[in-house]
């Protein structure tokens, strides 16, 4: 028997909905989730719904943590950590994988393991491998506990630039020219790999863009301006995934677009703009989160050019099979062509990140945008859907 029939207590129809906010992880992403963490818990309506806070540390515990979001902010430009924030340096949860049971325990070496309650619905902030790839998603699926956000084969493929770029190309989206190396192609011989780098780079021209297949944030990514540069680039995109990419530079301007599920459907935001960052060489890392770069809201665009890249947003989470929510990156290249950078299966939802700003600009506010959320997640079903 399914946990979303099972009969319900007295106390239990009576108690609000509670929420699990999961965060942290064991990615390259670690610290930026704990910021998006942060902005959530203060966004949760706590009239509406019980909240539990738990994070993952960089080596996979899942820990207990205070309900405490003033202390999971960027400070002095360094990022903050599960391990500074955890109530216990051994103690850890357990979600049960028993879909009969959403029963949360805490237990700590030599101590009595404690029952913290059930859930009633994850809201996972993870960002990057084991988190926004799929893995969190099936771990969920087994538990039979509802989730925000896509399922397994959407957040994998969200994830995975390489087979995100295939589906899209399936589904006649257009993308930009690129070259895939995976590990077993990389260990067996590098230099033929190599040479297929540079093969691409003299029919494509340079500069290029070297990024790992898994990972978000532009983590790990470098623009490369000529051959000398190359193995710099390659070593530092494996050192955070040893499958990497290569594209070429589009010339154009950045569009993004976010696409939220309604209750009719999925619907596009207003789309914004990401104008060159003169103190970065490209949208990074820094220019993201550190130096808190900013886009434009709206996006200067005419009706006709809006109305398109809001279909694409949309004809993207479609074609990967999307739920909940999805930020669309898009190139508006010089002779007014749409090419599909990437989505991102749980954007950024930090103060400054663009997808709670698009639907700001929308009329969702951040609030709301959380609530309608986690009641999505609510009556959705784990499961074949």
């Amino acid at each position: 028997m399914s946990s979303e029939n099972l009969p319900q207590s007295p106390e239990q129809q009576l108690r609000k909905p509670r929420v699990a906010v999961v965060f942290g992880g064991r990615s390259s992403e670690h610290g930026i989730s704990i910021v998006t963490a942060g902005a959530v818990l203060n966004a949760i309506d706590r009239t509406k719904y019980d909240v539990l806070p738990i994070g993952i540390t960089t080596d996979g515990r899942w820990a207990l943590t205070a309900d405490e979001p003033e202390r999971m902010a960027i400070t002095d430009r360094k990022m903050p950590d599960v391990a500074q924030l955890a109530e216990s340096s051994e103690g850890s949860v357990v979600l049960s994988v028993d879909p009969g049971s959403r029963e949360v325990v805490y237990s700590e070496p030599g101590s009595v393991p404690k029952a913290l309650g059930e859930v009633d619905v994850v809201f996972p902030v993870l960002h990057g491998p084991y988190g926004e790839d799929g893995t969190l998603q099936g771990l969920l699926e087994l538990s039979g506990v509802p989730y925000v956000g896509a399922g397994v084969l959407a957040s994998a493929v969200g994830q995975d630039k390489e087979y995100m770029k295939r589906v899209f190309t399936s589904f006649g989206l257009p993308v930009g020219p690129y070259v895939v190396v995976r590990p077993r192609e990389w260990d067996k011989d590098r230099l033929a790999a190599r040479k297929r780098i540079v093969d691409f780079a003299g029919e494509h021209g340079w500069p290029l863009f070297v990024k790992p297949a898994r990972a978000g944030s532009s983590i790990g990514i470098t623009k490369v301006d000529d051959l000398s540069g190359l193995d710099e680039a390659i070593e530092e995109a494996r050192r955070h995934d040893p499958k990497f990419l290569v594209e070429s530079l589009l010339r154009g301007r950045e569009i993004e677009c976010g696409v939220l599920e309604f209750e009719d459907g999925p619907r596009a935001s207003v789309p914004a703009e990401i104008p060159p960052v003169t103190s970065h060489d490209f949208y990074d890392f820094e220019a993201k989160y550190i130096d808190s770069a900013s886009g434009i809201v709206p996006a200067p665009l005419t009706e006709e050019q809006t109305a398109e890249v809001q279909q694409l947003a949309i004809d993207a989470f479609e074609a990967a099979s999307c739920e909940g929510l999805v930020r669309a990156d898009f190139f508006l290249t010089e002779d007014g062509t749409f090419v599909i950078n990437e989505i991102n299966t749980l954007p950024g939802f930090t103060p400054i990140s663009m997808y709670p700003r698009m639907w700001q600009e929308s009329g969702v506010s951040y609030q709301e945008l959380v609530d309608r959320l986690i009641q999505a997640a609510l009556t959705r079903p784990t499961g074949l859907r």
